[in-house]
């Protein structure tokens, strides 16, 4: 999530009531919030949590309305721009889709219409109560109760530009354990299919970006994308699923956290579970290129061996150790 303010255009909490194994239901607020200070730090807050969070679905939304009904209710909304109405209305989705997981566990529901400089966006969040402690006025410690601030466990977001626009990445969610997750996705209406050679390209990229941003030397950068091309070209032939942390704390283990925070940057929407495409891998190694009248691809390497010399200043590209059959092509023109 970007670091710019958050302007919340709409705001309101409902409650789903739900025990493990147990039905659904819903206790539906009757007006909006209204926008104070405490609702702007709660919903930075979570927007915030949410941006930072590792292992998020992204996708569209299915095709089917009748069966998803997630975009006729946003379409009907931004027509209409009843915000009480459109909560409530997804509160009974909710509550079709919670009650068809035994597992699922209620809280309150934040939904939310947020603008910033990066999107305009609709929040859905599920949060839970947790008891902590607090002095009351005659100096005596007692239970508190409070949304839990810290951890959030169920929550999805709708870009509604990239939506408008017609793109293909607009809706994501946590992706969370197991099924638990999985109502929330049926309840967004969410078509997540992952293509492993755009996933695998979004991480190569996300890998050039981190060498740019910490201005590694060219060794330095040589040795990551060593690393991560040995490591993923493994995982590509054992059908290993990535893992950004796991995949973070092997290419940079000096600091990988940094390297992670790159890797899971919501304006690179890279997501975690799929096997690396082999293919995709080959920039980390090679430059490849094409103009008009030459194609050319070598090793990273013979930049630092000497082998292939870029000069800056001319722009032209200086090659040794041509092949034999090349240099006799060559030499009868």
């Amino acid at each position: 999530m970007s670091n710019t303010p958050n302007t919340i255009q709409n705001l309101i909490i409902h409650q789903l009531h739900k025990e493990p194994n147990g039905p659904a239901r819903v206790a539906l607020s009757t007006a909006e919030m209204p926008i104070n200070s405490a609702a702007q730090r709660l919903v930075d807050h979570l927007c915030q949590l949410y941006g930072t969070r590792n292992g998020k679905g992204f996708g569209k939304f299915e095709e089917n309305e009748q069966e998803y009904p997630m975009p006729a209710l946003v379409r009907r909304y931004l027509d209409d721009a009843n915000f009480l109405s459109f909560s409530q209305q997804l509160m009974a989705q909710l509550q079709v889709r919670a009650e068809q997981e035994p597992e699922a566990n209620g809280g309150y529901v934040l939904i939310a219409r947020v603008q910033n400089a990066a999107m305009d966006f609709v929040f859905v969040a599920l949060v839970s109560e947790i008891i902590g402690t607090t002095v009351n006025g005659d100096l005596h410690v007692e239970d508190s109760i409070h949304l839990d601030m810290d951890h959030l466990r169920v929550a999805g977001r709708i870009d509604l530009g990239v939506w408008q626009a017609g793109g293909e990445r607009y809706v994501s969610f946590l992706r969370g354990r197991g099924d638990v997750a999985a109502y929330f996705k049926l309840f967004l209406g969410c078509n997540d299919m992952v293509t492993p050679l755009k996933e695998t390209q979004k991480l190569v990229k996300g890998l050039e970006q981190f060498v740019e941003q910490q201005a590694l030397s060219a060794p330095e950068r040589d040795e990551v994308f060593q690393r991560a091309h040995s490591l993923l070209d493994e995982m590509g032939n054992e059908q290993g699923e990535v893992n950004l942390a796991e995949v973070a704390g092997q290419i940079f283990p000096d600091a990988p956290q940094v390297l992670q925070d790159v890797l899971q940057h919501e304006d690179l929407g890279l997501v975690d579970g799929f096997v690396p495409d082999r293919r995709a891998i080959k920039p980390l190694m090679r430059f490849k290129a094409a103009a008009p009248e030459w194609k050319l691809e070598f090793d990273r390497a013979s930049l630092r061996s000497g082998a292939v010399i870029y000069d800056k200043h001319t722009d032209t590209l200086v090659l040794s150790n041509i092949p034999d059959k090349l240099k006799k092509a060559l030499l009868e023109q």
